[in-house]
């Protein structure tokens, strides 16, 4: 049996579940390194898994075409785990309705100021008008964000990093930050959080308070809604 290394990997690299394990197997050390910082917000397990996955496609000298080929499963269920935010939000539909009024007010808010505030930085930095139409839906989930930035005339795969960073940034700093103001509402640290970081930041949500992440899933999904409406009048404005 042949056991030159090179060779094992360059058989198993052809191989579509191998970077579909990779994937799990980054989520799952970022989830145990999570629970070993005593759940930080910090370490957070998806930053963890593209760090690690980053590395790996790095030293294995893998295009991102034949990971992407093998991960797109992953992909594809983030469509139906979107859809199953509608469980705890179903449940929590009484407050939902007794907070109607500053949930849509501070929806419309939120999306206006995520839009306008990414396209007058890029315009402030001289960025061009495909950066910009590829920026505009950051603030959205993955699959609606890649959907709006094309019809924008973005770059999907622009889009999609941009999401993920936003989505980062947005899980890491929103326990400390709404702490630090002293906003003990858990409706609308959800709202907030799930609106500004989408899936990532609602995930985050579940993780600190039910009822949050509940509220972070209605600000995601409506929050998709206005950005696809919200963006190619304020992309019109800028360009």
């Amino acid at each position: 049996m042949n056991a030159d290394p090179a060779l094992i990997w360059a058989y198993l690299s052809q191989g579509p579940l191998l970077w579909l394990t990779a994937t799990l197997m980054g989520y799952a050390l970022g989830e145990a390194a999570f629970r070993a910082a005593g759940r930080q917000s910090w370490a957070n397990p998806v930053l963890i898994a593209v760090i690690l996955l980053g590395l790996l496609l790095t030293v294995t000298g893998t295009p991102y075409a034949t990971y992407f080929e093998g991960a797109q499963f992953v992909h594809f269920m983030l469509g139906p785990a979107t859809v199953c935010l509608a469980l705890p939000m179903h449940d929590n539909l009484p407050q939902m309705r007794a907070a109607a009024l500053p949930i849509l007010a501070g929806l419309v808010a939120a999306s206006v100021v995520a839009v306008v505030s990414a396209l007058a930085i890029a315009r402030a930095f001289g960025l061009g008008a495909e950066v910009m139409a590829s920026l505009a839906p950051k603030s959205t989930t993955a699959p609606v964000a890649i959907g709006i930035a094309e019809r924008l005339g973005g770059q999907p795969t622009l889009t999609a990093v941009l999401v993920l960073l936003t989505g980062i940034l947005g899980a890491i700093i929103v326990t400390p930050l709404f702490d630090a103001l002293g906003f003990r509402d858990w409706r609308a640290r959800g709202l907030a959080v799930g609106t500004a970081a989408h899936g990532i930041g609602t995930a985050r949500a579940f993780q600190v308070n039910p009822t949050a992440g509940a509220f972070a899933g209605i600000g995601m999904g409506l929050n998709a809604v206005l950005t696809a409406i919200i963006a190619p009048l304020a992309l019109r404005f800028f360009g």
